[in-house]
């Protein structure tokens, strides 16, 4: 066995001599960069060649040793938690019939945001009353039985507050930020727009038209078609398919009773949150809102059965819409990514970071840590692009939009997907740490000001039931490393059917097939 072993060390160093044009002297001119590694007098030439190729390959195994000690994305010292282990506590309460009241009270503050979250969206309609959701939002803005959509607002303006909502495709807000001491009258006007909401027929015809007219803003922006393309054929013959302000012939005939009975089935106690972020106290919080909130449905029907009875599929299929006159192309690839509840929602985000996103306006170009935007930026493949990662209760997607000249669309494509299938075979330690630092920063810098406060506290508690403490999301980030990316990219991608749109002069877009045969590689 001893002469086995000498003979294959002996082979390997032949067959290392042979690429240096058979000299000794060659091969060693290779590696006499860095000091040889201790000689073993005892061993023969071809061995210490050997041993020395191997240490140079083990060194390139690992990063740039000046550069881990100057610019390190490794920690030198212990993390310092206190400023997060210091941050305000959310106080959960949950009345008899279900809602739930958070608050976050911070001392500094002198302003508040007090808002009302419910799990109701553009997915819990029917082919049929599509659009219902968002043109409710419209009418619960526009004033109740005893203020008029005109008084209403006055009154908001009066005390210097700030009144907005939004409709999503699993959830609807609504939320009023003034100052600390306005708090009670806040909570006392969105109490009374949520249930005495103005159902007046006239007041829904003059409404159908300027929704009418948002929905053809809406189409004049490119990004927006985009997504909703996106989600068409991605889940085709499903709620999520559908899209929030509905079609035009649906907005033309909503009626009253539509209204009403989207109210009396989705706008339940049990699934609405009740939040207050900044000046408040959560004991008044609470007593305000048993006193307000009284005539809240107590439907039984929940989101999850909605869910359950209108299960979505994915559908890997794509849509382009060819227009030659618009100057630039725009196209988005998306993969079925991650529920909210999925243990692998969390390192999808850090691939989102990974991959990064990048605009022509922007500085950084060719300096971005991101292989996929320093591509891009180098050899000028995209007016901007962006990875993205989007959940819902059941399913998600992820992927990369961009926005790109015609003639560039081919390389484009083929360095997206080259980056985005690199993750199930070959993530560097550096990318990952690098992806997990700036995620962190961007979740902590997100959550400045009571309003992202509330919203993430509201959405938490319709998704998860509960608030997820900063530490435990930190931790959960922490522990994504290279290991976790490949496992979770080889479940989303590899071999993985896709969905994508288009739209512009997108002739030399390659077709389906051509994304399909790059969600893996062929290895010999």
């Amino acid at each position: 066995m001893a002469i086995i072993r000498h003979l294959t060390r002996t082979t390997l160093s032949l067959s290392l001599l042979s690429l240096s044009n058979g000299s000794t002297r060659s091969a060693s001119s290779l590696l006499h960069r860095s000091p040889p590694p201790p000689q073993d007098p005892t061993l023969m030439q071809y061995d210490r060649l050997s041993n020395s190729i191997n240490t140079k390959i083990k060194r390139l195994d690992h990063p740039d040793p000046r550069f881990l000690r100057y610019t390190s994305p490794h920690p030198t010292s212990s993390l310092d938690l206190t400023p997060i282990l210091s941050s305000p506590r959310t106080r959960i309460t949950t009345l008899p019939n279900g809602l739930r009241v958070a608050t976050q009270s911070t001392q500094w503050d002198k302003t508040a945001t007090v808002g009302v979250w419910v799990d109701a969206g553009s997915r819990f309609e029917t082919d049929e009353t599509n659009g219902v959701a968002h043109f409710l939002e419209h009418m619960i803005l526009n004033g109740t039985k005893s203020r008029s959509g005109k008084a209403l607002w006055e009154e908001v303006e009066n005390m210097g507050g700030y009144l907005n909502a939004y409709t999503s495709r699993e959830q609807t807000t609504y939320y009023v930020k003034v100052m600390g001491e306005e708090v009670p009258m806040a909570l006392d006007i969105l109490a009374d727009m949520l249930q005495n909401s103005c159902m007046d027929e006239a007041l829904i015809d003059q409404e159908r038209g300027i929704i009418l007219q948002e929905k053809e803003e809406v189409e004049m922006q490119a990004e927006e078609v985009i997504f909703d393309h996106l989600h068409a054929t991605a889940f085709q013959y499903s709620p999520l398919g559908r899209t929030i302000l509905g079609p035009v012939n649906n907005i033309k005939k909503i009626t009253k009773a539509d209204l009403q009975d989207y109210v009396s089935t989705h706008y339940a106690a049990h699934r609405m949150v009740i939040c207050g972020v900044g000046a408040v106290r959560h004991e008044d919080i609470v007593e305000q809102v048993k006193k307000l909130f009284t005539k809240l449905s107590a439907n039984p029907n929940t989101s999850l059965q909605w869910v359950a009875n209108q299960p979505t599929i994915f559908t890997g299929s794509e849509v382009r819409i060819i227009d030659d006159d618009a100057p630039l192309a725009q196209f988005a690839i998306a993969f079925e990514g991650a529920s909210y509840t999925d243990p692998d929602s969390i390192a999808l985000m850090v691939m989102q970071t990974v991959l990064s996103s990048w605009d022509k306006t922007s500085g950084a170009g060719k300096h971005m840590g991101s292989e996929l935007a320093q591509k891009v930026s180098i050899n000028e493949l995209a007016e901007s692009m962006a990875a993205f990662s989007t959940n819902y209760s059941d399913t998600g997607l992820f992927g990369v939009y961009a926005v790109a000249k015609p003639d560039c669309l081919e390389d484009l494509s083929q360095a997206i997907m080259y980056q985005i299938t690199k993750l199930i075979y070959r993530v560097s330690e550096v990318d990952v740490i690098r992806a997990r630092n700036q995620l962190k920063s961007s979740m902590l810098l997100h959550l400045d000001g009571t309003t992202p406060v509330a919203e993430d506290i509201g959405r938490q508690l319709l998704k998860y039931g509960r608030r997820i403490p900063l530490t435990e999301l930190m931790a959960r980030i922490d522990a994504v490393d290279v290991d976790t990316v490949k496992h979770v990219a080889n479940r989303f991608i590899f071999d993985k059917d896709m969905a994508i749109a288009a739209m512009g002069p997108i002739q030399g877009l390659q077709d389906y097939n051509w994304f399909r045969r790059r969600t893996y590689w062929l290895r010999y």
